[in-house]
Order: C-alpha cells, then structure tokens, then sequence
C-alpha cells in the first residue's frame, strides 16, 4: 500500500486481512476471542517510520471536518475516564464465510438472526486534551492545510460536506462497490433491515442470555420466570463491572416502533449527557483492542493511532432520525453521541513524556558539559525573572525537576512543594505574572488557581462519578502526572467558607501532603496517586497549604523584558524534561557519611527532625539530578545544607 492509501484504512483492508488468515486456518474464529491476526503488519513498516508518521494527521478541532472516516488518525490526550468494556460481535458467518466487525462501529455485511456469531470485548476510554496544556506543546508539522490536500487527493469530498439526502448513507457502509458514485434508494432501504437486524440479534441474545444467567446467580439457578421488577431497564451487570445495555448496540425508539416492540422499557431512550464541546477542545472516546488492562491508567497521556469514525454530519441534522439508521449506533453506555465525540479504534499507543512534546529538537544524551551550560543559562534567566533574587531561582530550578519517584506508605518521595512569600498586590502583578509566563513557556501543562473564597465555595475540586450517566465528572484536581499547579493564594481575603469550601480547601492540603487526590463515588472515596508540582504564592506564609519548603522572595530590581531565543527556550525544555526522568542512587560509603552528619547536626540542633532530613535528602539528589549526576555525592549534600541555612536566614 502507498503511504496515502494506507491513511485511507478503509474496513475493507482489516475486513480481507483476517478472511485471508481464515482461509489459511491461522485463525480460527469459533474459538478465538479477538486477536491480531496480522492486521497491524500492514501499518507496522508505514507507522515506524518517523516520516510516514507525520503524515498521519494529528485529531483536533481545525482538522476535524476535513478528516475522511475510516482513515488513520493520531490523537494526544489524557485518559479522563475508564469506561470499561463493551461487548461487539467480533466475527460471524455470512453464509459458509466468516467475516469481522473489528475496528468499526457498524456491520458491513448482513447478520441473519440465525447466524453463528461470536461476541468479542473491547475497552472503553474517553480522552480529552491534556488540561492545562501550553500551546508550544500543540504544534504539529501536518496543518490544517496539508490535512485539506491529503484528502483531497484522495479523491474524496471532505467529510464536513453534506453529501445529498438520496445518498442516503456512505457506500462505505455497506456492501457495495467503493467505486460506486452513490447508493441506491433500495440500497439505503436494505441498510435500515440490514441495521435492524443486527441489533435485533444483539438485544435478543445480550438480554435474553447474559441478563438471565446473572440475576440467576441472584434468584437461584432454577429461576425461569423471573419477577419483573427483577430485570434492570438499562443496564447488565457482567463480571467485568455494570455496563449500560446500551453498549450492545441497542435500537433506537424509530427502529423499536418498526419492529413492533411492544416493551419499550427495555430499550432505554437514546439521551445525550455531553455538553457541546468547547470549540478549541475536542475529547475522543478510545477504542482499545488485545492489550492488558493495566498499560493505560487514570490522567496519564498517550498518543493513540487508529481509525477514525466520527458523524459530524448528524451534529448539524434536525429531521427525523430515521433519515439516519446508523443512528442506534450513537446511543452506547457512556452517552457520548458519536456526533459530538469521535471514536478512535486504536490500532497502536505509547505514553507521553514531556520530551515527546519538544518540536524539531533533535534530543541529545545529557553530557556533562552541556548540561552544566544549559544549567547556568536556565539560572541565569530565572534569576532575572525573580528581580535577582538568586535564591529563590537556586528553589524554583529545584521545584521544577521534582517528581514523585517512590512511594514509602503514605509518603511520597521526591516532591518539593514550594511557598513564595513577600507577595503582594504589586509585586504579584509583577514577579507572579513574570514567573507564570516563564513556566508556560518552559513545562507542557501549568494551570493556576486563583485562591479566593469565591472560587473555593463555588469550584468542584474532586472528581465525582455520576451514576446517571455512568461518566467521571472531571474536578479541579484532576490533571495530568507531571502537571505544574501554582495557587495564587494574595486573592485570598477574610471571609466565611461554606462547606464546600472547606472540603476544596482540604483536598489541596491533601494533595500537597500526600500527592493523592480524592475521588468521590456516591458510598464511598477512592484516592488516586498523583505528582503534580505545586507552587504557592502567598504574603506570609501560607496556614492552610503546608508546603515542603518556605521561601521568603526578596527582589532587588525590576528587570525589563528580556527577549529569549527560541533555542534557548527548546534547551531549557529538553533540559528539564531529560533531567526530571534521571535515574538516581547513593552509594553505601556516601550513605554512611550522610547519616553520621544528621546524627551530628541533631546534636547540634535539638529542633532539626525528619523533616529537615527529608527535605536535605530531596534537595541532594535534585541538585544531583539539575548537575547531570546520577549519584548523589557528598558535594551534593553540602550544597543543599548550605542553600536551606540561606533559606533559614530570611525566615529569622
């Protein structure tokens, strides 16, 4: 296949793939629960290579509608939600030929209600923009433009073109010639039996089987009749956790009446819970085949390669549904219509580092030298920003390269909390607004928190799961691992904090604390681990937001606008995101060293605790890692004892 028609993936190719791995009986569907039967060889040369790659066009708002269905797409985000899984009928017989509905939402060909099929498993994600992501991350060398001159060459109009209403659906959707200018009328009319058909069977199976075994195991294995307030309206209960009913593809109120279903009760009404989305933010809803359940966890980021379906055509369609019949098919478990929220079948993913996000860097191996003068530069310009305020820059350099590296019962190693205080209304709208710009400029997701007791009463900071739309409500707190949090805490001013404020007021605590956020579920909470790097600015220091280090600010001067170029900005990017992942250890001899000078300076400084220990060994092993070091040495510890006896000295 050519590059481009390999981004035109097509149902056809996977659909072909596996009838050939049928025929050769290297898959044997009547006992295969999914699989790869070499469908990913046909992109696995074209999507390691980092020039074909770049071809695949990255999903997002501008590029959205001229992004044909059924081609290759790549799509960065956070996992926002785990929806768990959803049962599809994976393969079926079409006569004495078996056939798959793998990658896609809709059935190709024909299902009789009589025909063997399998029903297969899939995982739910839903996906949405990195919250609080800068916007030098989101560069990408496919534009708009060339997306346009892609497809175009592809021959196809762009899929946010409204094809005419006796086009009825694509021919893609059914079994006709690709070639085929358009669809007959009889064609159209055999798509609707051909839709009915399918989920018909579906429900009949799904419903009839799967509900019946389990509420059995509840009203006892000789239960045929069950009472009718026994069986639930919209959802089954399976081993893998409560999906909707809807996930099996149930029908829409149009096609019920045409089936003459007289129990509407059991075919839930297709609603929509999801807002229009922001036009400068577009979630995707993940569809993950054969891959463990445990690669992909809660707020990390990926990039997902796959196919892409999505009907933007309906979002703007206000006639009857039935002018639609795939319609039933938007109508699934998570309430995300397809219409607002594309599907992605993921054929491939990785995770994402910050330095996935450096555009047009060529990423070199941290040696000494270099990393020594990209240190001093970075310094330097953090100097300047603070009003010459060395130490405090020597802190922030720190702050920056911590993360969460180990996690010993509820302490988690390595974080670095830090409190900038002397704040006030001027100087925040100085130094605050400097150093703010700064860190956007430098780290790929900073949010700020403005700390005032309108917000703190009104913000939902935890995350909360509503049962009505079986959805995770995003909070506040709920970012991506890696995320810079600055809370600007001089807007706070005296008043009274109802309970909601409070409760918002104790999780930040929490967070800080603890680097776990609580999520609320309706009986119970359920921390989640975090690294997030908190930044407080504060006039004093701050009662309710304890954090690791405090750190009177003290500018000399306002320095005026420095200009910075753009290959020190990529430099300081590449360096901390490279330094921030540096592996770290200690040898025995240094170990020893250090801990005989703790039990010294204990005896020395009767008020020195665990604390001041922990906070010496983070800061050593940070000043190790901001050097290119990987062990940390007894230099080391002797810089970061002498850089908090400075700190020490603002604070009498």
């Amino acid at each position: 296949m050519a590059p481009r028609h390999r981004l035109h993936f097509g149902g056809n190719h996977m659909r072909q793939t596996f009838e050939r791995a049928v025929a050769a009986e290297r898959v044997d569907p009547s006992a295969s629960s999914g699989g790869d039967w070499g469908a990913l060889d046909l992109f696995r040369d074209f999507l390691s290579d980092p020039i074909s790659l770049s071809q695949v066009p990255v999903l997002n708002p501008e590029n959205l509608s001229w992004v044909r269905p059924n081609t290759l797409v790549r799509f960065r985000g956070m996992v926002q939600d785990m929806l768990g899984n959803e049962f599809y009928v994976g393969a079926f017989k079409d006569g004495s030929k078996w056939r798959t509905n793998k990658f896609t939402d809709v059935a190709s060909f024909p299902m009789a209600p009589e025909s063997e099929q399998r029903l297969w498993e899939r995982r739910l994600y839903y996906c949405v923009p990195v919250p609080g992501q800068n916007s030098w991350t989101l560069e990408s060398p496919c534009s708009s433009e060339a997306v346009k001159n892609i497809y175009g060459n592809l021959g196809s109009s762009p899929q946010g073109e409204k094809r005419p209403r006796d086009a009825g659906v694509d021919c893609m959707d059914v079994n006709v010639d690709e070639g085929s200018p358009s669809c007959s009328k009889k064609q159209e009319e055999a798509l609707t039996t051909v839709y009915a058909t399918i989920y018909h069977n579906m429900y009949t199976f799904l419903f009839d089987n799967i509900t019946r075994l389990t509420l059995n195991k509840a009203y006892g294995p000789t239960c045929h009749s069950l009472p009718s307030n026994a069986i639930p309206t919209n959802r089954v209960a399976t081993k893998h956790g409560r999906s909707t009913l809807k996930e099996y593809g149930l029908p829409s109120q149009s096609l019920q009446s045409a089936w003459g279903v007289e129990n509407k009760e059991r075919f839930p009404t297709c609603r929509s819970h999801v807002p229009d989305f922001d036009a400068n933010s577009l979630p995707c809803l993940v569809k993950i085949y054969d891959s463990l359940e445990d690669e992909l966890k809660l707020n990390d980021v990926f990039e997902f390669i796959g196919v892409l379906t999505f009907d933007s055509e309906i979002l703007a369609h206000n006639g009857d549904p039935t002018d639609f019949p795939d319609l039933v098919q938007h109508c699934d478990s998570t309430e995300l219509p397809s219409c607002k929220v594309p599907r992605l079948h993921c054929l491939t993913y990785r995770r994402l580092y910050a330095l996935d996000f450096l555009q047009n860097f060529h990423v070199t191996e941290p040696l000494p030298n270099l990393v020594r003068s990209v240190r001093d530069s970075l310094l330097g310009h953090l100097t300047v920003v603070l009003g010459n305020d060395g130490t405090v820059a020597n802190f922030v350099l720190l702050h920056l390269l911590s993360r969460v590296h180990a996690r010993v019962d509820s302490l988690a190693v390595g974080k670095l909390s830090l409190n900038l205080t002397g704040f006030i209304a001027e100087s925040i709208s100085i130094f605050g607004s400097q150093l703010n710009n700064i860190l956007k400029s430098l780290l790929p997701f900073t949010r700020t928190i403005p700390l005032t007791m309108e917000y703190l009463n009104s913000a939902s900071f935890a995350p909360k799961k509503d049962y009505q739309t079986n959805r995770l409500v995003p909070g506040v707190l709920q970012v991506a691992q890696g995320t810079h949090v600055t809370v600007d805490e001089t807007l706070l001013k005296p008043g009274m904090l109802i309970s909601t404020g409070v409760e918002n007021a104790r999780l930040l605590k929490y967070l800080i604390e603890s680097q776990k956020v609580e999520y609320e579920f309706e009986y119970y909470k359920l921390e989640m681990p975090a690294d997030v790097q908190i930044l407080i600015l504060s006039e004093g220091k701050s009662n309710i937001l304890p954090a690791d280090v405090v750190v009177p600010f003290r500018p000399s001067n306002v320095s005026s606008a420095v200009n910075i170029s753009s290959e020190d900005l990529q430099a300081w990017r590449w360096y901390l995101a490279t330094l921030r992942e540096l592996p770290h250890s200690i040898e025995p001899e240094t170990q020893k060293i250090i801990e005989d000078d703790m039990v010294k300076s204990r005896q020395e400084d009767r008020s020195l605790g665990p604390n001041d220990f922990s906070r010496w060994m983070t800061m050593s092993r940070l000043i190790s890692a901001s050097l290119g070091e990987t062990n940390l040495s007894l230099e080391h510890w002797k810089m970061a004892k002498e850089l908090d006896r400075l700190r020490k000295e603002r604070l009498n």
